[in-house]
């Protein structure tokens, strides 16, 4: 026989989740939030993950988001245990990723008085999130009634924002008592908002009237409908859309490999390729070299394309456009001349002369982090989805062409705290296999996201271990501390590996440290196997920042 937690803000809560359609939860284990833990694991129409370290659990809950493009719910018990999840409710916050946090507590009035596992929990999560809650205990007046608003509206908001809303519960002991039958719970009327958008009639002029149009797409979910739109504007060289490998856009006529292409710009370089009509799409976008740019080269107009950020990133920001992409070019598309322009032709014997600069290199260079790159990009099967770790592993994946392959990587934050923890969370919500590539550094600093049972067999782990955070070694900067403050402090050299992890979470493990063994495992590792694989690629004692640093200068 079932039996369900007697707390009646709990009963409330996971009806209204249920009416919502939000039935994936994962819990970390505790005692305070035991009432949760209970009610929502015995409730059949709930997916309940066990997920101990709730640093890990928020970002598995991120990556199961992202994956579903739906709410999940992450719940744990008071204390330090809420202050865990915060790093992934920033990467949700700048990501908009849709997480209900949900944090057990002590009651109120324990606040502040050195109860176990008490601290001020209430409002901890406010400057990065869009909605924080917290619900009455049982024992107050119209308690009930209270609840069930501030519910639905957390949901509502978390629907509508695409990001994390917090809930607090304080819960009164006893916390173990069941009932073996549920109350019926009345029907609520959903209020989601949907925003109308009007084109406004200055857009269809500024568009006509532009002669040197560019469109940037940063972090976006792939969407079919966006590339139909976009292949439209430069089907016809109307327009020079850039975009990055986690964009999400396949065309052959987009431009995405950004920096293969504005590397060693002159002052001269600005101006020539320089528009005058920037479009701005999604979310972060990760090259440096392009950002620099378009700093640099000051467009007249600049319109920016989100449902909530609206960033001046290249401090030239003119419209501010709070609405879905695709809705906006819907709209567009009925009234914009489609005619050819030069800019594009100016960009295109741009990409001609770099591409093949890029495959000259690729016969020169031996084996590195560039080598293992390349060679992965033409290994991975299709069905694949791959997430890429932040530092390094993105950036050397902007450079290689990865197909129609679905790109993810945290790039809200651009933190490596949770790369494996979401990208097992994806690997265990989606159909299709997931594949992370990430470094060493970012591997070993999020071992925990391999802490679960619930990784399917199909999914893999590229690790390259070039020994260090070999990122500090190629960007500008660091290069300047001494030696061993830079090796130690900064790039972190380490002699760890991923041998006795991978097969104590019940990965096998292959280890490869030449070019030779490294084409005779790619062979075999996407082969179906009763367990997830790892395969770590040795670069350490490679000159892997030079070799990246000489790309570049090969290119110029």
């Amino acid at each position: 026989m079932k039996k369900y937690s007697s707390k009646r803000s709990i009963q409330v809560l996971a009806n209204l989740f249920q009416q919502y359609n939000i039935l994936d939860v994962v819990i970390s284990p505790g005692s305070r939030n035991a009432p949760l833990s209970i009610h929502f694991s015995e409730i059949d129409d709930f997916n309940c993950y066990s997920i101990v370290d709730e640093r890990s659990a928020a970002f598995v809950a991120l990556g199961m988001a992202i994956s579903e493009k739906k709410p999940v719910a992450i719940t744990c018990t008071s204390g330090s245990a809420a202050a865990n999840y915060y790093p992934a409710v920033t990467e949700a916050f700048y990501s908009n990723i849709p997480l209900l946090v949900l944090t057990a507590d002590r009651p109120t009035d324990y606040v502040d008085l050195f109860d176990g596992q008490t601290i001020r929990q209430n409002n901890i999560f406010h400057q990065h999130s869009y909605g924080d809650f917290e619900l009455l205990e049982d024992s107050k007046d119209d308690a009930e009634n209270i609840n069930s608003g501030i519910i639905k509206k957390a949901i509502e908001l978390c629907f509508e924002k695409k990001g994390p809303v917090h809930i607090n519960v304080p819960l009164e002991e006893p916390l173990y008592d069941l009932v073996s039958e549920l109350p019926t719970f009345p029907v609520v009327e959903k209020t989601i908002k949907q925003k109308e958008y009007e084109l406004p009639s200055n857009l269809i002029v500024d568009w006509n009237t532009s002669q040197r149009i560019m469109l940037l797409v940063g972090t976006k979910d792939y969407s079919p409908e966006l590339e139909n739109q976009l292949t439209q504007l430069v089907k016809n060289h109307t327009v020079v859309v850039l975009s990055e490998v986690n964009s999400n856009l396949h065309h052959d006529k987009f431009f995405r490999h950004i920096d293969r292409y504005v590397t060693h710009f002159s002052e001269d370089d600005y101006k020539t390729y320089a528009p005058d009509l920037l479009i701005t799409v999604g979310q972060n976008v990760v090259s440096k070299r392009v950002k620099q740019f378009l700093r640099k080269a000051h467009p007249k107009t600049h319109w920016h394309l989100d449902e909530v950020w609206q960033p001046d990133t290249y401090f030239s920001l003119t419209q501010k456009i709070e609405v879905k992409p695709e809705v906006f070019f819907s709209k567009l598309l009925n009234f914009i001349n489609l005619e050819p322009k030069p800019y594009f032709n100016l960009w295109d014997v741009l990409r001609d002369k770099k591409d093949k600069k890029h495959s000259e290199f690729l016969n020169l260079i031996e084996f590195s982090d560039f080598y293992f790159f390349n060679k992965a990009s033409q290994s991975i099967p299709e069905n694949y989805n791959i997430h890429f770790s932040n530092s390094s592993a993105i950036r050397y994946a902007q450079l290689f062409d990865f197909g129609k392959r679905k790109i993810y990587c945290n790039r809200g934050t651009s933190g490596i705290d949770g790369s494996t923890s979401t990208a097992m969370g994806f690997a265990i919500k989606n159909a299709n296999p997931t594949l992370l590539i990430t470094g060493d550094l970012s591997f070993l600093y999020d071992i925990n996201g391999l802490w679960n049972q619930y990784i399917p067999p199909f999914t893999r782990i590229m690790i390259f271990n070039n020994g260090e955070g070999n990122i500090f070694k190629i960007i500008p900067g660091p290069g300047n501390a001494n030696p061993n403050t830079l090796d130690e402090f900064i790039a972190t050299k380490h002699h760890k590996n991923a041998e006795f992890l991978a097969k104590h979470f019940g990965f096998t493990y292959t280890k490869v440290d030449d070019d030779g063994t490294l084409d005779r495992v790619l062979a075999n590792f996407f082969k179906p196997d009763v367990q997830p694989k790892i395969i770590e690629v040795f670069t350490q004692g490679k000159n892997n920042a030079d070799v990246l640093k000489a790309y570049f200068n090969f290119l110029k």
